[in-house]
């Protein structure tokens, strides 16, 4: 039994679709799980309608529409029979997002947002479901809000892993024997049904959570690159693939931001011993990388990195140590506006920290942390992480560059830069 993820980049377009297809039926015909997510920029495209309909914007409607006819569009170029039940099956799902709209935006922010999200996974789902079908390989569509069990903690929902592994234990594997599975990656459900969502790119965690539950062969993540790489090529011109990665430095790079894997994607199948895959879905007859038990170094210095950062700087206004106490007031703040750190320094009295620009979320975190502290900020910084760090390595990414935070550890160096006026 395997489980296999696609993201929205492998199946943008019809030629996507045929490609994906094609994978999956190379591998057989029962015993895998495909876990999906929407396609190519539908995520973003969903995001900006939730927020029309939170905002009152009157073009939440046109929006809507281009959405459904970017996904009608791939669906005519795929079943020219027009009577396929996935015309009927999609528009019924996108009407899911209409009865919403026609309501006054009442009801939380987080939660009108997770409802209208969520649609793009359900929909990409089903057409790879049905296009499969087509094609001749007996697959059966499952909803993945019947089987991840989380809170109420809307857009970064956790999952009750006793409910959730009992669900999945009990239901799928009778459908695994049967055929190809096809379900959807970042979405789940609250005990009162309500749809919830893993926070952005959690379709590997979804992955994830299923290998774990029903104690897979391997994962396999199915991506753009021909493997996990030790910088992003938009970035760096070289690069060189990681052939092998123990689970504890795939943890670290992607909790430092490497974006090839979903942070919490490692800690499930780690602690089932599951190995991970990342290949490419271009050429899929190539190796790609192993995540796994075994212990192997790194072979070359990686780098990741995060643009759009803000550097705060938080001091006590009495001029007081930051101690204990004061830590734990900020880190209450933090949590309390959903907002995560990149990296962090402490002095005698200052507090520094790094973290994505995100408008509403900062002006909420300056004015909370403002009551009891000083904050001074700085926005268009750049975090550079690099594992395995040298001197060279560091002067390679600090050309012309202005540094104004550095933390090393032994393996690690983190700096906050900005360009030199």
């Amino acid at each position: 039994m395997q489980v296999y993820k696609f993201g929205g980049a492998s199946i943008k377009n019809t030629e996507g679709i045929k490609n994906v297809t094609q994978i999956i039926q190379a591998y057989g015909t029962n015993n895998l799980l495909v876990v999906v997510s929407a396609m190519d920029k539908t995520t973003d495209r969903l995001q900006e309608l939730a927020f029309a309909h939170i905002n009152g914007d009157d073009n939440k409607h046109q929006l809507l529409e281009d959405i459904k006819s970017f996904h009608f569009d791939i669906i005519s170029k795929l079943f020219t029979d027009t009577q396929n039940p996935v015309y009927n099956d999609v528009a019924n799902t996108f009407v899911e997002i209409e009865w919403l709209l026609e309501e006054e935006a009442e009801d939380s922010a987080d939660y009108l947002y997770d409802q209208i999200v969520s649609v793009g996974e359900l929909v990409s789902s089903k057409i790879i479901a049905a296009y499969l079908n087509q094609q001749g390989t007996f697959t059966i569509w499952q909803d993945a809000r019947n089987y991840i069990q989380t809170d109420n903690n809307y857009r970064e929902a956790n999952v009750q892993w006793d409910k959730t592994t009992a669900t999945i234990q009990k239901q799928l594997p009778s459908y695994l024997s049967q055929g190809v599975v096809i379900t959807q990656g970042f979405i789940g459900a609250t005990s009162e049904n309500f749809t919830s969502t893993l926070g952005r790119e959690g379709s590997d965690y979804t992955a994830a959570i299923f290998s774990a539950a029903l104690d897979v062969e391997k994962m396999t993540i199915w991506k753009d690159v021909p493997g996990v790489l030790n910088a992003d090529p938009k970035w760096f011109d070289e690069t060189e693939k990681i052939p092998q990665l123990s689970y504890h430095d795939a943890i670290e790079l992607t909790y430092y931001g490497a974006t090839v894997i979903h942070p919490k994607t490692i800690k499930p199948i780690k602690n089932k011993g599951i190995p991970l895959f990342v290949r490419s879905f271009i050429h899929p007859n190539e190796t790609g990388t192993e995540v796994s038990t075994q212990a192997t170094t790194i072979p070359v210095p990686s780098f990741i990195f995060k643009v759009n950062q803000v550097l705060l700087s938080i001091s006590p206004k009495d001029f007081s140590f930051i101690i204990e106490e004061n830590l734990s007031d900020i880190f209450a703040i933090f949590h309390q506006n959903k907002v995560k750190v990149n990296t962090m320094l402490n002095s005698a009295i200052s507090f520094s920290v790094s973290i994505d620009d995100d408008q509403q979320k900062i002006e909420r975190l300056i004015a909370d942390l403002s009551v009891n502290f000083k904050v001074k900020y700085n926005k268009d910084m750049e975090l550079v992480t690099i594992r395995y760090y040298n001197q060279q390595t560091i002067d390679r990414v600090t050309l012309n560059k202005k540094v104004w935070l550095e933390v090393k550890s032994r393996n690690t160096c983190q700096m906050v830069m900005k360009n030199i006026q």
